[in-house]
């Protein structure tokens, strides 16, 4: 027995506390006397004894009256109190019992019994005590975590605010699985009025996941103020995160830019579900699939930055999701899954994100969720940003150059991102950046596609079209050994207009014909429409290998 165990005895016969404290010290025990329960209490607040024998009749204050007052001294922690008694009846005993006592000892002692009881009483009182430590501890990590989860709660709520709210164009759901969120919808405006949203998904939930949404956001707002283009902002990224995260960690991310007229959208995407753009207008309904590796896997060297470019009429609407909402499951496990998703945004009364949501509650039937859900439709529209374009200074002096790249410089270099990052350095151009990036690449692209490797859009028309041309997009460009594309730029400051005239050696296209195909709308002359829809003026030259695009950069 532990010697620093400490015995109160209350007794108000001197024969009785004397003859127990005999038996007690005898054995090893502190021992600390009071006469009566009065006593008993002050002497338990200077001495804090481990139990207590405690005789019932005592007079000021007797056993029945003090027992219950000793525990709620000793608070938490077990406190034994033993009962002594030369009462025999059951009812004195039971009521013993009913006002806090542990155990009876009667009178005359035993030695051996009042031992064994103490002893036995100890073991408990020891693991009481242990078990009070540790709530202790646990009650401080609990308050230092709660505490720290307000400041890292404060943090992102203050990192998010910066949100620009687009109420008419955006309607969004967020529920994350735990108290913080891998998940990440962000939304800001370009310099140009154009609006910039990314969705992300950060492996797993909770804080763990939540932590890269700091840095990504700090950034996504920055890049977006400087007019970056979607694949500029998922380079940049994708270096920060390749930095920070660990090798298990990745984002799967869009990122989508809506052109401030609302007739265009440029998208990069990475390792996310399909995202879906409907017009029920033309009864159309778009699948877009991501096209590349996500966030914080791969080096520099290997990263695409390629956007997929969208022209878009008032009435069109983009359904953007994470993972966690076609993977929520019912009480049998079933998945919501992609075609039950479809099949209800084909119908334009579940286009609405609240019924979506209500659809999904319905189908899980109350099973928790075991990943963050996020979505967001936002319709294509003007962008109403009111943005005075009079506010930038521009270039007062005429710039003009020109560039052919061969076939093994179009196999192995991205001309369009080389033009941009000199075009930009051109006052006042730099906000136009995403902009200008935009129909550039559509008509390098089309010349490339179009003129020298001949493609057909028609390709795209199948269910795995996309799949399908862009495969053998990339075999003809790997066996490309011959043909060139020119690119000129020329800016006239009168004008404060830029032009791209990009001309390719191939055997061009009938120009008609193609203007022809608009009139029907196939979904695969969206990129011919995104130019005369975003630029100042398209012209074409006869045979149809040169285009010549311009772009007034302080559009009122």
């Amino acid at each position: 027995m532990n010697p620093a165990f400490k015995v109160l005895i209350v007794d108000d016969l001197e024969l009785n506390r004397h003859l127990l404290q005999h038996m007690l010290k005898h054995d090893g025990f502190d021992v600390v006397l009071a006469n009566n329960g009065l006593e008993a209490l002050d002497v338990y607040k200077k001495e804090k004894p481990d139990l207590v024998l405690l005789d019932v009749v005592m007079p000021y204050l007797d056993g029945y009256e003090t027992a219950p007052l000793l525990k709620e001294l000793a608070g938490e922690v077990y406190l034994p109190v033993i009962f002594i008694t030369a009462l025999e009846d059951q009812d004195s005993l039971t009521r013993c019992l009913d006002v806090g006592g542990d155990d009876f000892l009667s009178k005359p002692f035993e030695r051996v019994i009042l031992h064994a009881k103490i002893k036995a009483h100890a073991r408990i009182r020891d693991l009481s005590q242990k078990a009070f430590e540790q709530k202790k501890q646990l009650d401080f990590y609990r308050l230092k975590t709660e505490r720290e989860h307000e400041i890292v709660e404060h943090i992102f709520q203050r990192a998010f605010e910066g949100n620009y709210k687009a109420p008419h164009l955006l309607d969004f759901h967020l529920s994350p699985a735990s108290m913080f969120n891998g998940d990440i919808m962000l939304v800001e405006l370009g310099p140009t009025g154009n609006l910039y949203i990314m969705m992300g998904d950060f492996t797993g939930h909770g804080l763990a996941a939540a932590v890269g949404t700091l840095p990504v956001s700090s950034s996504f707002y920055s890049m977006v103020q400087k007019g970056l283009s979607v694949g500029d902002i998922a380079i940049q990224i994708n270096d920060i995160l390749l930095k920070l995260l660990p090798d298990d960690m990745f984002c799967a991310a869009s990122i989508i830019e809506l052109n401030n007229m609302g007739k265009s959208l440029s998208v990069w995407t990475g390792g996310t579900p399909d995202m879906y753009l409907i017009d029920n207008q033309n009864d159309q309904f778009t699948t877009i699939e991501s096209q590349h590796m996500a966030l914080g896997i791969l080096e520099q060297d290997e990263f695409d930055a390629a956007s997929m470019n969208y022209s878009v009429a008032k009435q069109e609407q983009l359904i953007v999701f994470t993972d966690g909402l076609v993977e929520i499951m019912d009480e049998n496990g079933e998945m919501f899954g992609y075609e039950r998703l479809t099949e209800l945004l084909k119908q334009p009364h579940y286009q609405e994100i609240p019924n979506i949501i209500d659809e999904l509650n319905y189908f899980s039937g109350g099973v928790e969720q075991d990943d963050d859900i996020s979505i967001l439709s936002l319709r294509c529209d003007e962008v109403n940003s009111n943005l005075d374009q009079n506010q930038y200074s521009y270039s007062k002096l005429p710039h003009s150059f020109s560039l052919t790249v061969d076939a093994e410089a179009i196999r192995t270099s991205d001309p369009v991102l080389e033009v941009i990052d000199m075009v930009t350095l051109m006052k006042g151009a730099e906000e136009h950046r995403s902009t200008l990036y935009l129909l550039l690449s559509e008509a390098y692209n089309n010349a490339l596609e179009h003129g020298l490797l001949e493609l057909s859009s028609s390709i795209k028309d199948s269910d795995d079209g996309f799949i399908d041309y862009y495969a053998q997009r990339d075999d003809l460009l790997n066996k490309l050994t011959s043909g060139h594309i020119t690119i000129e730029v020329n800016y006239v400051p009168e004008q404060t207009s830029l032009y791209f005239t990009v001309t390719d050696s191939g055997a061009g296209f009938n120009v008609d014909a193609k203007k022809s195909e608009l009139d029907n709308e196939d979904a695969h002359g969206r990129g011919f429409i995104l130019l005369q829809e975003i630029a100042s003026s398209v012209e074409y030259n006869a045979i149809g290998n040169q285009v010549k695009v311009g772009y007034q950069l302080n559009v009122s």
